[in-house]
């Protein structure tokens, strides 16, 4: 073989294989936890590279929510951005009283303005009104355990609901702030709340809240074995 054309073979291959590293995916190379400064950062990488079936293996414990031990920024959503010409309103806060299972009373960050606040998309048995309903007590009990006075919050408004509801009570997922964790779903997780849906208009995350329901419910947790 001439020297010329063997040179020019060597030189095509070289090109072939640095062109195959150049396009491959990005997500050829597996991520950990330990990859990503923020819980948001890996949070958002998550959402971006198919969540459904987490090729990364971040989602250790199912709940679609990932690496919830990294520092904040934090972020608490499930599903893939979309386009909807809402945007997702956050405040950050601390509890500075719990009224029940499913509402609080926060003070903004922000302004210092103290708001009540209704936990979107569950709904604990009633405390207040002629007759106290059975668990009402233990679900305001079991959110004064996840958020004492004093926690830190962030409020995170969900795109396809109100703002507020006819009470004037923002209407929000209640997020604690140091660990992430959606005191919302956790609340269903234990037991004690129940998945509200307001007027037949699905919140964002009605799936992994009724998951949540169907895990506790399975389990005769918290008050499915006692009041419901």
């Amino acid at each position: 073989m001439p020297r010329r054309i063997a040179r020019w073979l060597l030189v095509a291959a070289m090109t072939a294989t640095v062109l195959t590293f150049a396009v491959a995916p990005s997500n050829a190379v597996d991520k950990d936890c330990a990859d990503f400064s923020t819980q948001k950062q890996a949070q958002d990488f998550y959402l971006a590279h198919d969540p459904d079936n987490d090729p990364h293996r971040l989602d250790s414990d199912g709940d679609r929510i990932v690496c919830e031990s990294l520092p904040c920024p934090c972020s608490n959503d499930t599903t893939p951005s979309v386009s909807t010409g809402a945007t997702t309103l956050r405040q950050h806060g601390r509890v500075v009283h719990i009224v029940d299972g499913d509402t609080v009373d926060v003070r903004l960050a922000s302004n210092g303005v103290k708001k009540r606040v209704r936990l979107l998309g569950i709904d604990t048995p009633e405390k207040y009104g002629p007759t106290v309903e059975c668990g009402a007590y233990r679900a305001t009990d079991s959110l004064v355990a996840m958020a004492p006075i004093g926690t830190r919050v962030v409020l995170v408004s969900d795109p396809t609901q109100a703002l507020k509801d006819r009470y004037d009570r923002l209407l929000r997922y209640v997020v604690r702030s140091r660990d992430a964790v959606d005191l919302n779903r956790r609340q269903i997780s234990k037991g004690m709340a129940r998945v509200y849906v307001y007027n037949n208009d699905p919140f964002k995350r009605v799936g992994i809240y009724r998951t949540a329901r169907d895990n506790a419910r399975a389990a005769n947790r918290g008050l499915w074995a006692t009041c419901w």
